[in-house]
């Protein structure tokens, strides 16, 4: 385990410490109605996604590519109406003026995927008995499920089940675990703040279809 741990982050660091952004350096704007960067959403979204590479099983991929289709749909439409979508409140609103919602739909379940994720994540953290199957499945249960079709249910149920024993995934996160736990807290707090804020915004009639 020392060696596979040892890949996954520089020494003497955390895997948060690997990715190329983190939620805490996502800017929300505080005096704008709470908006959120674009493209740093976009780019704390992507890094997130090599989460499901931790956790080392290839039933995660429909996971991770779920989530990585949705963040090309909003990143299209940021690049084809920049001016517009400087955050992503903006670039919501400036998509449904044009009578489509490609970018919109595509963050609705992209908030999902990263709620999902929180979910998981902080089940285990406050339930230190659990293994991560069980963080997982209650977190899916709470979040996706009753928006997948019957279809889609089977595979991501799969993913749920090739968790990885919870002091493995905790060791490739960090070789100290204290270190790693003050890490994935502050990482994982900053991404609830986020969820939470888009979660309410997709309630309020500007931003549905």
């Amino acid at each position: 385990m020392a060696s596979t741990s040892s890949s996954t982050y520089p020494a003497g660091g955390t895997w948060f410490d690997t990715l190329k952004r983190s939620f805490v350096d996502v800017p929300v704007d505080t005096s704008n109605d709470n908006a959120i960067d674009t493209t740093a959403f976009l780019e704390a979204a992507e890094s997130l996604t090599t989460l499901f590479d931790v956790l080392g099983s290839i039933a995660f991929n429909p996971v991770k590519n779920d989530m990585l289709g949705n963040i090309k749909k909003v990143r299209d439409r940021q690049l084809a109406a920049r001016s517009e979508s400087e955050n992503i409140q903006s670039l919501v609103i400036n998509e449904l003026k044009t009578k489509k919602h490609t970018a919109t739909e595509g963050l609705l379940w992209l908030v999902r995927g990263l709620d999902f994720t929180a979910q998981a994540l902080r089940h285990n953290v406050s339930n230190s008995s659990d293994e991560l199957s069980a963080s997982f499945r209650a977190a899916y249960t709470n979040t996706l499920k009753p928006h997948h079709s019957f279809l889609v249910k089977p595979v991501f149920s799969a993913a749920m089940s090739a968790t990885p024993y919870k002091k493995d995934f905790y060791a490739k996160l960090s070789a100290d675990e204290a270190k790693g736990q003050q890490a994935l807290d502050t990482w994982l707090s900053a991404l609830e703040q986020r969820v939470s804020i888009l979660t309410k915004f997709q309630t309020r009639k500007e931003a549905k279809w």
